[in-house]
Parts: structure tokens; C-alpha cells; sequence
């Protein structure tokens, strides 16, 4: 029975999402809940997963198209399933007039097998070298499947379409297909990416079984209840063991085949295979079966076999970019779902490589250690020097929201120092045994948030909201602080909920927490939203100090520096005026000024100042 897969709600606000990338193409494997393909949104990038186990029989949304929250983005089924048993038959001309080569060849063949033979073409493509090597062995499949599915119409699948991912997201955006038409899928696995407005994240698959039909493809945008994909009967699991027996065929690439499942390339060499296997306990440690195929030089050209290694999946823009900047996947540490390797992966890895081959060279001048120092700092440039790349949707939204925040607002910024060197010292004398007790370390940002929030309760106006069209101001009754966190995908800012009612160690756990998921793409669209008052620590790179933009609608954002030592004047109840070195900090308020006054702004910096250098906290 084949399975739908839809775009799910991605946040309150989303409407429709972009599929920027299939992970999975037709005739893969999936399990559920594996990444099918990567969505995204004017929000965030996500990736959707498949609902159910089976094989990815269908696309429907290619990549860079635009779908509504609740369309189709591709249908899972067993293998030998029609696409068109578990969803509408006008799926497959919604698929067939992409231009992407593969869907396009892949449904016209599903439709001249199963209207001419009455075989199920999903299970001859889900490995193309299965289909030349064996088609014996798969006909009958195709047969016995046809003769359960085939023309029992849509109601055998599982429709997969775009939850609810938020309070105000309607839309999200396919920013990447982790399965693929023909691919098995296990319950909760994810199917794909979807990007909303507010987050990234995976759609997983309702239940076990095979990707029919994919409705949805990557880069387009589709409304909350969309159908993402169809999936149907899991029994095609079983067909990813008769693929290693496929494999076989000719493959000028197969030293990195330690993973089996989802490729049929990686036991081109039957017999050595599984010896690779067990030497590769982590799939991510490509190099270790390299040995065991004597021309290891090759690695470095295995961009084809790579993908079949413990990344998986790795898309045909992947392969380009390390071919480009002559990186060797096999030694590149996917940071996606499962794995997998991404674009940033590679320009990461570039980037290192650059960087250490000007470390390389500084051991020659180890006779002039000043110039051996100096000599790593001119590092490889970057590798986006010179591109022009399409912006995501995210960085769309971050760009029109800022401008919009100044456009909106009067904003202006007042900064006081404060010394801090009380907190300091009381830190580093209980953040060992901090670190052991919580489970996180001990910054200063605990301590500026709890003395903001504190200062927050006493002048409410800084914990406001106005609505000028409707002539009124909001004052709220809780501390919502929202936290900006710096992500490879760009600025987010997760709102810690009640902040008001936290300690030091439970604003820190909740800091770290956000932070960590925030940076990792597992926040929820609804903890991106609702915040009151926003702390946003600029001087986690060492800047001094800056004029932070009003998170809208807020009225007020906190930007707290780069805490420094310093020679500083004090008064010392002994000495007197004395100098001194002294921790000190900058705090920069940005303010609505047509609700907030700049006495009530530096009233309220004067208390938050007041807090910390007392430093009076229950640590």
C-alpha cells in the first residue's frame, strides 16, 4: 500500500515551503523517520522524514519548487508497487513535467511498465544496477506486487502530509528529501527536511513501509496539511539485501562501501566487502576499508562511491563543490541527519585543509619563531570568494525582518560599563563544582540574563509591546527571553519561556540547552517564537560592544560585550582613589524610543548594572 508523503506544518506563520534537496531518489530504501529530503521556508531549513518504511516509488515536488503546507512531495510503497496505488493518479503528471532528469525518466518508465506490462516500474528503478543485472529476479516481484496493489487506487497508501509546526506557521518550504521514491521506511524515521519561517526541521514517517510517491519536491514551498508523500506496505525491506548481490556490476569507484543499506554500489568487490564492514564500526570513518582496496590514491576521486559510505546520500551539488575544491569525501565528517554530508561540510573541510597547509609550512621557519607565528595567520581564503549563490529562504527572512524592525521602530542605544569582577571571581571559584552538579559550564551569561530579568520586573516598559494602530501598550506579567544564537544557517533567537521564575544553574542548563539544540537544528518552531525581551551576547567573539536591532515586537534588546581586564580608577574604603585591574563589561540597551524614554532606558541599565557589580546571586 503506498504512502503520501505531504509538507508538514512548519511553525504558526508558514504557509509553504522550497525543496532545496532529495536526499532520496526513486527506487531508494527508507526507514521511518529516515530524512527524505531538505525543506525550506522564509523561516528556517529543515529536513522532512519519511512516515513509514518502504521504498520511494514517486516524486512529486523537484527541487527548487515551491509547495503549499499539506501537498504532496513524493509516495513510498513496497517495491514493486504502482505510485499511483496509494494516492490520485494525477501525481505522476504533477511529477513528470519537472525538469530534474531523473524524476522525469523515472516516472515515464512507471507509466510504460505499468500500463504495457503491468509490472510495477518503482521496483525496477529502486537500484538501477539491479534492474540490468537481475531483472529476472525482480519481475516476479513486480508481478506478485502488481497483483496486490496495482490499480487498488490511492486508499492502499499513507498519505504524509505537512503538520502543524507551530502556532503561526501555515507553509513550509522541502528543503531536502531524505528518502526517495522506492525507499523502505520504519515508523518515526525522517522522510525529509522542511524549513518553515521560524525552523528547520524533519518531517518522520507515521508509519512502516516504502515511499510511494513523492508530492512535494525539494525547494517547494506547501501549506500545513499538504500531502508530502505516499507510503505503502513495508515489505519492501527485504529488497535491501538482494541489493549487495546486485552490486556486482562494474563500478570503477567502490573503495568506500561501508555501509550497505541504502547504495547497491559499495560490494563491488562481494568477498572484501563485509571485511571493510567490521573494520568500520563508525560509518563515518571512511578511510579505514580504503587499505583493503590497494589503490587507496583513488580515494581522492571517489566522489561517486563516497555517497554509498556512512554519509549516505550525498547530492550531485556535494559532489561538484569537492570535485571543485578538491576535497576527498571519503575523509570529510558528515554533520546532516544520519550523517550525511552537506555543502557546508565540504566547504568546511576546504577550509581546514587550507588552514593546514599554512600550518604545514611553519615548521620550516622554525628557526624565526616570529615569523613561524605570524605565518599561519594569512589562512586559505575562503572558497566562496568570487560566487554568487542564491540566498536561502531564512537569510530572506532575517534580511526583510531587520530591515523591517528599523523601519518600524525608533530605535536608539544606551551603554553603560560595569565591572564585573565580583562575578568573576565568585564563578571561578564554584564553576568546577558548577560544571559536575549541572552538567554545563558556568559563563557570565547566566548572570547577565538573571540580572536583566530582575531589572525587567521593576520597569515593566522594558518588557513591553505596542500596538499604534490600536493606540495601546501591552505590559507583560512574564519574562519570555529570548536568546540569539549564532548558527551556520544564520542569526535564531529560541525564547527560554518564563525565564522570570529560573535560577542562575536553571537559566544556565536552559541557555545551553537552547543554544545547543538551536545550532544542532532540533528546536521547535513554537520555541522561536514569543519571547518579550532579548539578550544577545555580541561579545562571544571578543567585540566590545554594539547597537543590537529590536527583535519586532519587542521593544528592547540587551547586547552584552566582551568581558575584559582592565587598569580602572576605584575607590577603595582603605586607599581611596586607587587604580586597579578590574573584569569590565559593556552592556548596550537598544530601546523602542516611542514607547521607552532614555531616563527609563538608563534607569533600567543602572539597576541591571547595580545587580551585577553586587553580585549578590545564589550560585
Amino acid at each position: 500500500m503506498s504512502t503520501p508523503v505531504n509538507l508538514p506544518a512548519l511553525g504558526e506563520s508558514v504557509t509553504e515551503g522550497t525543496v532545496t534537496r532529495w536526499l532520496k531518489q526513486v527506487g531508494d530504501t527508507v526507514a521511518v523517520d529516515e530524512p527524505l529530503l531538505e525543506v525550506s521556508t522564509d523561516k528556517v531549513d529543515t529536513e522532512i522524514p519519511s512516515p513509514v518504511a518502504g521504498t520511494v516509488l514517486e516524486i512529486s515536488a523537484e527541487e527548487d519548487d515551491t509547495v503549499e503546507v499539506g501537498a504532496q512531495l513524493c509516495v513510498i510503497g513496497e517495491e514493486g508497487e504502482d505510485a499511483g496505488s496509494g494516492s490520485s493518479d494525477s501525481a505522476t503528471p504533477e511529477a513528470q513535467p519537472k525538469d530534474d532528469e531523473q524524476a522525469e525518466k523515472k516516472a515515464e518508465q512507471e507509466e510504460q511498465v505499468a500500463e504495457e506490462t503491468g509490472d510495477l516500474p518503482p521496483g525496477d528503478e529502486t537500484p538501477e544496477s539491479e534492474k540490468d543485472d537481475s531483472p529476472a529476479e525482480e519481475e516476479p516481484a513486480a508481478e506478485a506486487a502488481s497483483g496486490e496493489s496495482g490499480g487498488s487506487g490511492s486508499a492502499e497508501g499513507t498519505s504524509v502530509t505537512l503538520p502543524a509546526l507551530g502556532e503561526s506557521v501555515t507553509e513550509g518550504t522541502v528543503t531536502r528529501w531524505l528518502k526517495q521514491v522506492g525507499d523502505s521506511v520504519e515508523v518515526d524515521e525522517p522522510l525529509l527536511e522542511v524549513s518553515t519561517d521560524k525552523v528547520d526541521t524533519e518531517i518522520p514517517s507515521p508509519v512502516a513501509g516504502t515511499l510511494l510517491e513523492i508530492k512535494a519536491d525539494e525547494d517547494e514551498t506547501v501549506e500545513v496539511g499538504a500531502e508530502l508523500a505516499v507510503i505503502g506496505s513495508g515489505e519492501a525491506a527485504p529488497a535491501a539485501p538482494s541489493e549487495p548481490q546486485a552490486e556486482p556490476e562494474p563500478e570503477p569507484e567502490p573503495e568506500p562501501e561501508p555501509e550497505p543499506e541504502p547504495e547497491p554500489e559499495p560490494a563491488a568487490d562481494p568477498a572484501p566487502a563485509p571485511a571493510a564492514e567490521q573494520k568500520q564500526p563508525e560509518p563515518e570513518r571512511e578511510e579505514a576499508p580504503a587499505p583493503t582496496k590497494e589503490p587507496k590514491q583513488d580515494t581522492g576521486s571517489s566522489d561517486e562511491a563516497s555517497p554509498r559510505d556512512g554519509a549516505g546520500y550525498v547530492t550531485p551539488l556535494v559532489r561538484k563543490m569537492a570535485a571543485e575544491y578538491d576535497v576527498d569525501l571519503a575523509s570529510v565528517q558528515g554533520t546532516g541527519v544520519g550523517g550525511r554530508i552537506r555543502k557546508q561540510d565540504v566547504l568546511a573541510a576546504a577550509s581546514e585543509r587550507g588552514k593546514n597547509a599554512a600550518a604545514s609550512s611553519v615548521p620550516a621557519e622554525t628557526e624565526q619563531p616570529a615569523a613561524a607565528s605570524s605565518a599561519p595567520a594569512p589562512s586559505a581564503p575562503s572558497p566562496l570568494r568570487g560566487k554568487t549563490e542564491k540566498m536561502t529562504r531564512l537569510r530572506k527572512t532575517i534580511a526583510n525582518r531587520m530591515v523591517e524592525s528599523l523601519q518600524v521602530s525608533a530605535q536608539l542605544t544606551t551603554v553603560v560599563e560595569v565591572d564585573v569582577t565580583s562575578i568573576a571571581r565568585k564563578r571561578d571559584a564554584v564553576k568546577a563544582d558548577f560544571a559536575s552538579r549541572e552538567g554545563v559550564k558556568l559563563s557570565f551569561m547566566p548572570f547577565f540574563a538573571k540580572a536583566a530579568i530582575d531589572a525587567l520586573k521593576q520597569h515593566p516598559a522594558v518588557n513591553s509591546t505596542i500596538d499604534l494602530d490600536a493606540g495601546e501598550v501591552t505590559y507583560f506579567d512574564t519574562e519570555n527571553l529570548g536568546v540569539a544564537v549564532d548558527t551556520e544557517k544564520g542569526l535564531l533567537v529560541p525564547v527560554i519561556k518564563e525565564a522570570g521564575d529560573l535560577s542562575i544553574a536553571g537559566l544556565a542548563r536552559k541557555i545551553a540547552d537552547v543554544a545547543e539544540r538551536t545550532r544542532t537544528n532540533k528546536i521547535g518552531p513554537d520555541e522561536l517564537s514569543g519571547g518579550t525581551f532579548t539578550l544577545t551576547n555580541t561579545g562571544s567573539r571578543g567585540a566590545l560592544f554594539d547597537t543590537p536591532i529590536i527583535n519586532q515586537p519587542q521593544v528592547a534588546i540587551l547586547g552584552t560585550g566582551s568581558v575584559v581586564k582592565r587598569p580602572v580608577v576605584i575607590d577603595d574604603p582603605n586607599l581611596g582613589e586607587t587604580i586597579a585591574v578590574r573584569h569590565m563589561v559593556y552592556l548596550a540597551l537598544t530601546y523602542d524610543h516611542r514607547i521607552v524614554d532614555g531616563a527609563d532606558a538608563a534607569r533600567f541599565l543602572a539597576e541591571v548594572k547595580e545587580r551585577l557589580e553586587g553580585a549578590q546571586f545564589d550560585i
